[in-house]
């Protein structure tokens, strides 16, 4: 798996993880919420500088670009 693949699986869980636990029917703590919205924001602003820090835990971790 690529860094890039990682960075989108783990964007991926996060979201998905964060929606269903501020869903009404589950948990129904919109707290979780800030975390989808945290997710995003590093997406964004990644996108436009460069940096995301879950790249730099992939490298440490040992995966290739």
């Amino acid at each position: 798996m690529t860094i890039n693949n990682a960075v989108s699986a783990m964007a991926g869980i996060f979201i998905i993880v964060s929606l269903l636990l501020g869903a009404d029917n589950l948990f129904a703590e919109p707290n979780w919420l800030w975390l989808t919205f945290f997710v995003g924001f590093n997406l964004l602003q990644s996108a436009f500088t460069g940096f995301c820090p879950a790249v730099k835990i992939f490298k440490a971790a040992g995966l290739k670009n």
